[in-house]
């Protein structure tokens, strides 16, 4: 996937910098959440399934992040397979060893369980 992406921005002249890349992930990101905000009404009803015009929309912005993603990961050079299956490890590990994934403390901030 992560040639996929590189192939379509060399096509289309969108290569950036690793910084400009990140500030696209975090609103594309934003993106993804207004419009699970939306589908859920501001938390009132549990997001739609099975088609619906939100489920549509945010499935689109889903995707805009996965893009963004592996853009980051070609402007610092990471191979973004080989990170994912660093963190699938780290996390086995974790949870092996103590039955949570999260770390326990993250720059000396305790960690909300489940969550690195």
């Amino acid at each position: 996937m992560q040639r996929i992406v590189e192939e379509c921005m060399s096509r289309y002249g969108l290569s950036r910098d690793a910084q400009t890349r990140y500030i696209d992930l975090v609103s594309e990101v934003g993106e993804l959440g207004k419009e699970i905000l939306k589908a859920i009404d501001y938390g009132n009803k549990s997001f739609p399934a099975g088609g619906h015009e939100d489920e549509v929309n945010a499935k689109m912005e889903m995707g805009d992040c996965l893009f963004s993603l592996f853009a980051l990961c070609c402007g610092m050079g990471i191979d973004a397979r080989e990170a994912l299956e660093a963190a699938l490890a780290k996390y086995e590990e974790r949870f092996s060893a103590g039955g949570k994934i999260g770390s326990e403390i993250t720059d000396g901030i305790p960690n909300q369980e489940g969550l690195t």
